[in-house]
């Protein structure tokens, strides 16, 4: 499960107008395709909604329309206060593959806990347990402890297509299922239904454990099953975790996923391969999905999409502008050391005459120094200019006197050699008389 987040409350205009213009290429290019479709809604079924849903997706507002389900009431009872979209609803139930059948809390990370008592995540929970049985809400979910938050009836789990029919869901573009459990019994109960509700894509937890059992939570068999529901991978996050033996430094601020380790779980995005064949989408259908690939950060994917359905879309959407807008996503660089945004017909242009900006810099990456090592430098290049200035003074100094003495041995020899001269002149003036 995601760690909690708090939605942000709604700006006054001049905040929202100057939020817009931070926005990052593929936020706008969200909002490009939420203004450009027809009557349709960004629809999202996100199961296993703690923390709130991702918010990437409230880029399709006004158009987004949501049911979260959590096994956590305290969490519902939050995220609803909290909501501000009347199209956003949150249902608190466990959800199974039938309907009233109990579930076992204790149970649900059976799989996962196969080694999870010897990573060394486990080791810090175990001294924090104390503590969390006491903590709000938003403490013990940013643990991912939402087993000791108060919970929904879990002899009355639901299924999650017999709810979109209850709720008039007739149709659904996203799936997104994280319940730290029955994940894949989840999953299963959509076969045959994925395609009769017009789901573009599927964003699925994964595990790396397990055993070759079918019926196990795993990759391999969570993508088996995605593939035999016409459905491709696009994108697989890898989770890494360290063993108690010699725990790894975590890679974020819970006790978690760390920085090395094995492969445990992760997170797997699925959807349908409409660059290579639309499959019959609406031309609304399709905006949603480049939008979605713009926001799990595949812009190429969006390119081939809007480019390969261009006649389809361009009366809709405007392409062009769209592709500038994937290109610069691209080449958008979080440390802000890009070079030149370059527009998309100008990007393909230096990808073809091989431009080194699509090639490693062959210059060391060197680390930025710190503080004390640049004042460490400053130092010893004072020492160094010092010692240098020092040096060639000298060496002026004893070229000088070299100059000197070279010109005083010089006279000397003059001055010697003209004694002589005036002596042998002397001598032969007294021989001739």
């Amino acid at each position: 499960m995601t760690a909690s987040n708090e939605l942000a409350a709604k700006q006054p205009p001049n905040v929202q107008t100057e939020r817009q213009a931070k926005e990052l290429p593929k936020e706008q290019l969200v909002r490009l395709a939420a203004r450009s479709l027809n009557a349709e809604r960004f629809r999202l079924l996100d199961i296993g909604c703690s923390g709130g849903i991702d918010p990437a997706w409230r880029d399709f507002e006004p158009r987004l329309q949501a049911l979260a389900i959590d096994a956590s009431e305290a969490e519902c009872q939050r995220l609803a206060t909290l909501e501000a979209n009347p199209d956003i609803s949150y249902v608190a139930a466990f959800v199974g593959g039938a309907a009233n059948c109990a579930t076992d809390v204790k149970s649900l990370n059976r799989l996962i806990m196969r080694i999870g008592s010897r990573l060394s995540f486990m080791q810090t929970l175990e001294a924090r347990r104390a503590r969390l049985k006491t903590a709000s809400t938003e403490e013990k979910l940013r643990h991912n402890a939402w087993a000791l938050t108060l919970l929904a009836d879990p002899s009355k789990s639901i299924v999650a297509a017999d709810l979109l029919s209850e709720r008039g869901w007739l149709d659904l573009d996203y799936l997104k299922i994280d319940i730290d459990g029955a994940d894949f019994e989840v999953l299963q109960s959509f076969k045959g239904k994925l395609a009769a509700l017009g789901v573009i894509a599927v964003q699925l937890e994964v595990n790396f454990v397990g055993t070759d059992s079918p019926r196990d939570h795993t990759f391999h068999n969570t993508d088996r099953f995605m593939r035999s529901q016409g459905f491709e991978l696009f994108r697989l996050d890898v989770r890494t975790y360290s063993t108690r033996a010699l725990p790894a430094r975590y890679a974020i601020t819970a006790p978690a996923q760390t920085v090395s380790g094995r492969p445990y779980q992760g997170d797997a995005y699925y959807a349908l391969d409409a660059g290579a064949d639309a499959k019959g989408l609406s031309a609304d259908k399709l905006i949603k999905l480049a939008a979605v690939f713009a926001t799990w950060n595949l812009p190429d994917a969006a390119a081939e999409l809007l480019s390969s359905n261009r006649d389809k879309l361009g009366g809709q959407l405007d392409i062009d502008r769209s592709l500038d807008l994937l290109a610069a996503q691209i080449q958008h660089d979080p440390q802000g050391d890009a070079d030149e945004i370059l527009s998309y017909r100008e990007y393909l242009a230096a990808f073809e005459r091989e431009s080194p900006r699509f090639f490693p810099s062959p210059e060391i990456n060197l680390r930025r120094p710190t503080f004390w090592q640049r004042l460490h430098a400053a130092r010893t290049a004072w020492r160094d200019w010092y010692y240098i200035n020092k040096l060639e003074t000298a060496k002026a100094r004893a070229a000088a006197i070299q100059v000197q003495e070279s010109a005083s041995d010089t006279t000397a020899r003059i001055g010697s050699e003209g004694l002589k001269r005036e002596a042998t002149i002397q001598t032969r003036s007294r021989h001739n008389l």
